[in-house]
């Protein structure tokens, strides 16, 4: 009864990033443009804002400017959290591996011998769906805003991961991704600007630093620094599940 509870809750939300009436219009954020300028002026002081391909004042499915500009600043925070998990994922499941069964029938986990790409492929099926299984779970989350928040493209502060609130309340409790034990709280908005400008920088430096890592397991020679850290991987990066799996063919 809770789950569906918390299912229609979800659903109720759809709207909030469905096509509306203000199509072709600026949406109620605040100084999108000026944010995103300060911010980039904050985070590079060298180079400024740099916007070569205009993104910024593109009209993504006719939601208008300041919408777009939401889109783009949630997706460069998501993928550089992401890529931040990736890289010291990579460091240390280069080195280290839970030490427990990682199946019911007794199989451990792949070896540190093995590359963090190979150690992927020796996984089984299962286990991967379950980690695709979460991560869909958690971005349906965020796309619906908890069940009870605004859409990144319609005024939620972008990067802003909704409260598990509503799913601690409704079905299970379960901790926030972001201060779990409520220790930010009280933080002012400076120290709060301050860790934005960090975590951009980071997240930038997290992309490229993982691309980095596969480029150079899967050519070698193709980073050069890392000739003597690259573990050699001959098999395909992009395929999720095997060799000869591929998701749109």
């Amino acid at each position: 009864m809770n789950f569906a509870a918390s299912i229609l809750l979800l659903a109720s939300s759809v709207s909030a990033f469905a096509p509306g009436s203000t199509q072709g219009k600026t949406t109620q954020l605040n100084s999108a443009r000026a944010d995103l300028e300060e911010l980039a002026k904050a985070s590079n002081p060298t180079i400024n804002y740099y916007d070569p391909l205009s993104l910024a004042e593109a009209d993504f499915w006719g939601e208008g400017e300041d919408a777009t500009i939401g889109f783009l600043r949630h997706a460069e925070l998501k993928h550089g959290r992401v890529a931040m998990a990736a890289f010291v994922g990579y460091c240390v499941q280069s080195n280290f591996v839970w030490p427990w069964a990682m199946t019911k029938a007794g199989d451990s986990f792949p070896s540190t011998d093995l590359s963090p790409e190979a150690q992927w492929d020796a996984m089984p099926a299962n286990a991967k769906w379950q980690i695709f299984t979460v991560i869909a779970a958690l971005e349906v989350w965020d796309e619906c805003g908890g069940g009870d928040q605004p859409h990144y493209m319609r005024g939620r502060t972008a990067g802003k991961y909704p409260s598990f609130k509503n799913f601690s309340d409704n079905v299970h409790p379960v901790l926030n991704l972001y201060d779990p034990f409520g220790l930010f709280g009280k933080m002012s908005q400076e120290k709060k600007d301050k860790r934005l400008v960090m975590e951009v920088n980071n997240g930038r430096l997290a992309m490229i630093g993982i691309f980095g890592f596969m480029a150079a397991d899967a050519v070698p020679g193709a980073v050069p620094a890392l000739n003597n850290i690259a573990q050699p991987y001959d098999g395909d990066i992009m395929a999720p599940f095997a060799a000869n799996f591929h998701i749109f063919s």
